[in-house]
């Protein structure tokens, strides 16, 4: 998988490189908005990340040139704190996604994940597998069967989502706002509420005590994980 960076600041570029390439992508870099789109017809990214303020073309230009000539590829949109007053500006512009810098390495990898996990392409290795094992639950990914204590769990599409996720990356706390972004997407505008009644109806039908999970666990202030 290859992720490109395009961002006229040096610093930035150096930072990125790191956190691509130690997750295990390749990485490719651009700075400013002309060679982003020579470099991403040279490079063919899996993802590619576009600053806003580039000289010659900004990343709003850049992502709506690409779109205009059919590239398909996932957008994230990188901005400095308050260049974006209206996020329908990115996205009318083509973007999937955007992240106000500064941000954290884990924020900015699980939203490639989540770009690459829409656009049909895999990373991680719970996304390979085709079945998943625990202790009393087996997850069959291509028939998207669920069974706990050999009794199937008939889940909803979303609940099944919401599940593979989380038991793909065991232990890892997602917050509210992640699961909600991998779910729905990120132009999702309904309550925060929304995840957690989609935990409640998933944990009423994989857990012996919903109240006292054993598999979804409650991180509390900030969102969910996958066992212990």
């Amino acid at each position: 998988m290859k992720i490109m960076l395009a961002d006229d600041d040096e610093g930035i570029r150096v930072l990125v490189s790191h956190i691509i390439k130690d997750a295990g992508y390749d990485f490719c870099v651009a700075v400013d908005g002309l060679e982003a789109i020579e470099q991403y017809k040279a490079e063919r990214p899996d993802v590619l990340i576009l600053d806003v303020m580039m000289p010659g073309l900004n990343g709003f230009d850049v992502c709506k040139r690409l779109r205009d000539e059919k590239v398909t590829v996932p957008i994230i949109v990188l901005t400095a704190k308050g260049d974006i007053v209206d996020k329908s500006v990115g996205f009318k512009a083509g973007a999937d996604d955007y992240l106000v810098k500064p941000f954290v390495s884990e924020e900015l990898l699980l939203r490639i994940e989540a770009l690459l996990r829409r656009s049909g392409k895999v990373m991680t290795e719970g996304y390979i597998s085709d079945r998943l094992q625990f202790d009393g639950m087996e997850i069959d990914v291509k028939r998207r069967r669920v069974e706990v204590a050999g009794v199937v769990a008939n889940l909803t599409p979303k609940e099944f989502h919401l599940l593979h996720l989380l038991a793909s990356n065991p232990g890892i706390v997602f917050t509210k706002d992640q699961l909600i972004e991998d779910i729905w997407g990120a132009h999702y505008e309904g309550e925060m509420a929304g995840i957690t009644v989609l935990v409640h109806r998933l944990r009423e039908k994989i857990e012996a005590d919903p109240s006292n999970p054993r598999y979804v666990h409650t991180v509390w202030h900030v969102g969910y994980r996958f066992g212990d």
